[in-house]
């Protein structure tokens, strides 16, 4: 399918303004890349409360956002966000807008967290970091007026890979039981080779190298790349993990990682439900104001979480 025209005048714009793809900086200069590249095409979505905490983690306290879309006196449904962008480069505070229109839009406590990021904390330290948040919130649900029963997990991009790899762990080792995880084009597997890295190898802005890139400073060793909990296609076992939302774009070349996923958790007997987005590009979820795919996205997501928490209005 051709892209969409929304996204090839983001595309042709975007280059032309010489956009420096993230393989060919170092993490300092595409940190900064990234946090100059935020500009919100709208305002953010009010919350009627936002809370900025630090938690302990396993090898330093981590900052989170928790935001409340509305008051309530009743235990509120939960999800716990990693954000994508490599495991290097990004942060709650690029992806405030993002959390705030999820929180809205599936009436939801959000609470995002800041894992700590590559290359100076390589695997397993960002995925150990997201497993701590989440038992964290697990283990105070109560206190932060959550349902225990309602708490699922989400991530996107690189956020989505330790999702997958947090609820991997969860049901490893019976710590924490996930409503759902929802999952958007995932990196499931160490490598580039499948037929949408291939055809969307570069000029659809996040590249095939930039894969490669992003990966080589997240593992410690090729030794790694076949763990689980690193590339979570390679698990021996996808049974009994929770109900699983699963969103892709079809101009990515992480594509056919989510198609592969959703296909060995389908097998292994998980509810899974498989969306892809036609003529877009990695990241286009975070693009509200830009690409109407975005805002499409927020309406499908909305619904699907607020069926699978039961929110009642």
């Amino acid at each position: 399918m051709p892209l969409n025209p929304q996204v090839e005048t983001f595309l042709q714009q975007t280059y032309a303004a010489g956009f420096t793809p993230y393989e060919d900086l170092p993490p300092e200069a595409g940190r900064h890349q990234e946090h100059s590249d935020i500009s919100p095409a709208r305002p953010p979505e009010e919350m009627a409360a936002v809370e900025h905490r630090f938690i302990p983690g396993p090898t330093a306290d981590l900052p989170v956002r928790i935001y409340r879309p509305k008051h309530s006196e009743q235990p509120q449904p939960a999800l716990i966000y990693f954000h994508g962008s490599g495991w290097m480069v990004s942060n709650i505070e690029i992806n405030d807008p993002f959390s705030r229109a999820l929180a809205k839009n599936c009436g939801v406590v959000v609470i995002a967290v800041n894992y700590q990021k590559a290359p100076e904390h390589k695997f397993p330290i960002p995925m150990d970091d997201c497993y701590a948040a989440t038992l964290w919130v697990f283990k105070h649900a109560e206190r932060l007026g959550l349902d225990p029963k309602r708490i699922g997990i989400f991530g996107d991009s690189a956020g989505a890979n330790l999702a997958a790899a947090v609820a991997l762990r969860c049901r490893d080792e019976d710590s924490a039981d996930l409503a759902c995880q929802v999952l958007v084009y995932p990196p499931v597997q160490y490598g580039w080779h499948t037929a949408s890295a291939e055809r969307y190898a570069r000029g659809f802005l996040l590249h095939k190298d930039s894969m490669k890139y992003y990966w080589n400073h997240y593992l410690r060793s090729p030794a790694d790349a076949i763990h689980p909990y690193c590339s979570p296609l390679l698990a021996t076992d996808h049974s009994k993990l929770p109900t699983t939302l699963l969103y892709c774009a079809e101009c990515d070349p992480l594509c056919d990682d989510s198609r592969l996923y959703a296909d060995k958790l389908a097998t292994s007997g998980v509810a899974v439900h498989y969306q892809r987005y036609p003529g877009t590009i990695h990241g286009f979820i975070k693009m509200l104001g830009v690409f109407d795919q975005a805002d499409e996205f927020q309406r499908d997501v909305g619904a699907q979480v607020r069926e699978l928490l039961t929110v009642k209005d």
